[in-house]
């Protein structure tokens, strides 16, 4: 079984998270995306997570939005060698001046924004409560769905950020983040409505998929869909053997036979939506 790839923004296995033994998903009683998320467990990695520190996660995560996880890794890399340790990172970056900022973290993308939502969530974490200290603490130790609620008050971070602080810093069962991965392969796969936005995505995984199974779900679907299940040529195409997971999928959107691919969204009419 490979090991998680540092680059994904669980931090791979110096992320804190810890091998995962529990039992699969794969009984005739079992839900399609259980079949799926054990499936893709026995192909990469059962996982637990947890233990990250709460403020560098958010930032991390932060980081990570828009571009991929490699490219966002040295920008993390570099914003904790110029503004680290974890222990009062926020009160450093509440201090940081924006463009100097900006150009530390300019290998991930979109950095004049991204700076701005930084510097901002410091400044609001210290506001709110008083230290990085206190905040990761709250991160781990408070309730979910207050905690979740907390994070999305913050400009700038939306479900899948904090869904993914919940995860990584929380350690928390039953958070499936969804990204523009999840999101494609949850549809195509039929987990999902072909018509799903993101959170629709998330609600209709979480309520199929074993509390426990959904943070390894979360990242070995990530990784799933840069080796098999990609947006514009998924394995498929190339027939039933090239694909590890074509018994379980639906190919909403995708003809190997003439080799399209449309959006999920894209391949029901008016009326299949509405019945389906």
């Amino acid at each position: 079984m490979p090991d998680e790839p540092d680059v994904n923004i669980s931090g791979g296995p110096g992320g804190g998270g810890r091998e995962l033994d529990i039992a699969g998903g794969d009984d005739d009683e079992s839900t399609h995306a259980a079949k799926v998320i054990d499936a893709l467990g026995d192909r990469y990695w059962r996982k637990a997570y947890g233990g990250q520190a709460g403020f560098e996660c958010l930032v991390r995560t932060i980081l990570s939005q828009n571009p991929s996880d490699v490219a966002s890794q040295p920008a993390h890399d570099a914003l904790m060698a110029r503004y680290g340790p974890a222990k009062g990172l926020a009160e450093r970056l509440a201090k940081a001046d924006r463009e100097s900022l900006a150009e530390v973290i300019s290998s991930a993308g979109l950095y004049n924004q991204k700076s701005r939502v930084i510097i901002e969530a410091a400044e609001w974490a210290c506001g709110e409560f008083g230290s990085t200290t206190a905040f990761d603490d709250y991160v781990a130790d408070g309730d979910p769905s207050e905690v979740r609620e907390t994070l999305l008050s913050i400009s700038g971070v939306g479900p899948k950020t904090a869904d993914c602080v919940l995860l990584f810093a929380g350690g928390r069962d039953g958070v499936f983040p969804v990204d523009t991965h999840v999101h494609r392969i949850a549809r195509r796969m039929g987990l999902a409505p072909p018509e799903a936005d993101h959170e629709d995505v998330r609600v209709a995984i979480e309520a199929a998929v074993p509390p426990a199974a959904c943070g390894f779900g979360h990242t070995a679907m990530i990784q799933f869909g840069r080796e098999y299940c990609t947006a514009r040529k998924p394995a498929c195409l190339d027939g039933p053997e090239a694909c590890p997971l074509y018994t379980l999928c639906d190919r909403v959107g995708v003809d190997p036979e003439v080799g399209t691919v449309v959006d999920p969204a894209d391949a029901v009419g008016p009326t299949d939506a509405a019945d389906g």
